[in-house]
Order: structure tokens, then sequence, then C-alpha cells
């Protein structure tokens, strides 16, 4: 598992259209614990994709430091669920997930996370066979098969519809608490991270910062429909500048 340390003094990018450049995160500074499940909260287009990459090490050009520490690896593995599920066409859904695995004798662990996922009866199939649900459950898979120190995913669930989305947050629970490791969650559904998050960070329009920082205080049996929509409509009373960051 893994202490993450982040603080992005300044990223930018050159504005589409225009001259100058484009201020999309400015002074953003967390931390997450290890074994921690924190929801990222914020509107479309804040930046939060941006965020991710740069964890993930797929964009260095910014200012300021990402520490990944470890009490297992010298370098942390980034498990990474995109929102698209990006899988290879002319490769069935255990090729897909194999591609990632450092070692060709890994088929018990694979075999036991596509029965948590559900997907043994389809492990054959080739993509274009599968709805959405289905293929953000072979991404899930396959960002766990490299067995990660940190997760990273970015709005996993968007455009399923709501009983499926449902499902498969389920599923991704149990699949976490039995393999826990510290995970980052781009959502801008609230209800959504308060039935997934130890912690809720909540973030600006660009230039992207940190507004607040909330503790989900409801055990993980107590998140029921009727409990999580009661905590939500408190911190909308409570904090009712949340409202627009959604």
């Amino acid at each position: 598992m893994t202490n993450i340390n982040i603080n992005v003094i300044r990223k930018s990018y050159p504005a589409i259209g225009e001259a100058g450049q484009h201020l999309a995160i400015e002074n953003l500074k967390f931390d997450v614990q290890q074994g921690e499940f924190v929801c990222l909260v914020g509107p479309s287009g804040c930046g939060k994709t941006t965020l991710l990459n740069i964890i993930a090490d797929l964009d260095n050009s910014y200012e300021g430091e990402i520490i990944l520490q470890s009490t297992q690896a010298l370098y942390p593995k980034i498990g990474y669920v995109f929102q698209n599920p990006r899988l290879l066409p002319w490769r069935t859904v255990r090729e897909n997930i194999e591609l990632v695995l450092e070692q060709h004798n890994q088929t018990a662990m694979l075999d036991e996370l596509l029965a948590m996922m559900q997907l043994t009866q389809i492990q054959n199939y080739y993509p274009e066979r599968l709805s959405l649900g289905m293929s953000r459950r072979v991404a899930i898979v396959r960002a766990f098969a490299v067995n990660p120190d940190l997760l990273l995913m970015d709005e996993p669930f968007v455009s399923i519809d709501a009983p499926t989305a449902r499902q498969v947050r389920t599923l991704l629970l149990e699949l976490w608490q039995n393999r826990p490791h510290s995970v980052l969650f781009v959502t801008h559904d609230l209800r959504e991270a308060i039935a997934l998050a130890d912690r809720l960070i909540f973030l600006s329009s660009p230039p992207m910062q940190v507004v607040s920082e909330i503790t989900v205080p409801l055990a993980r049996t107590e998140r029921t429909e009727r409990q999580i929509e009661e905590f939500r409509q408190q911190l909308l009373d409570d904090y009712p500048t949340i409202q627009k960051l959604l």
C-alpha cells in the first residue's frame, strides 16, 4: 500500500483558439493515506483527468511534486482505469487482461479476478460483443491485475445506466476490500462518491484547487440509498458552495 503526497504548484497548457496559456491547476495540495479510498469531486472540465495523468507520470510538464511512498516496493505500481475502457478489439477479454501481467503463470489470480467481477462466462468474447458495463468491468480487472499499490479511476462508470453502475460499484468495493490498496477515484456524482469513499476532496473550477476535504462517517454496511441521500443533503446544507462544484 502507498502514501501519496500531491503538490501541484502550477499546470498550464496552450489555450485552444487563442493566444496565451490556460491555467488548469494552481497550488493544489493533498495527501492520500495507505489503503484509503478517496473520491475527487469537481465539475466537468475542472482538470481532474489532468491531475490523474500527472500522478500516473503520463504528464510531467508541471511545477510541483508527486511523492509515492510504498511500504513494500521501491517503485510503486499504478493501475489506471480510464474513462474509455480502451480494450484492444482483436483480443478477447482474457487476452486484454493478460497483456498487463508480468508473468504468464498467473492463471489462478486472473481466474479469481474474473470470477469476482462476474466475467468468467464471457472471458473469451471479443470487445465488440460486450456492453459498456461489461467493458468497464474488464478495464477494472485489468487495472487490478497488475497488483497496484495505487489505483487511479477516472469516472469509470460514466455513461452507463444507474442499475448497472450500482452493480459495478458493488463489485468494485468487493474487489478492493479483498485486495486493499490506495484509490483515487474521480467523479462529479456526489452520490457515487459517498457510496464509495472514505474521504471526499472537493475541487474548484480552473485553476483547480482543493475547496474542502470531508470524511464520510458512514460505515460500509450503512451505505444504503437512504443513508447516502441523507448524508448528501446534509453536505449540501452544511456546505452550500459544494452544489456549484457538481
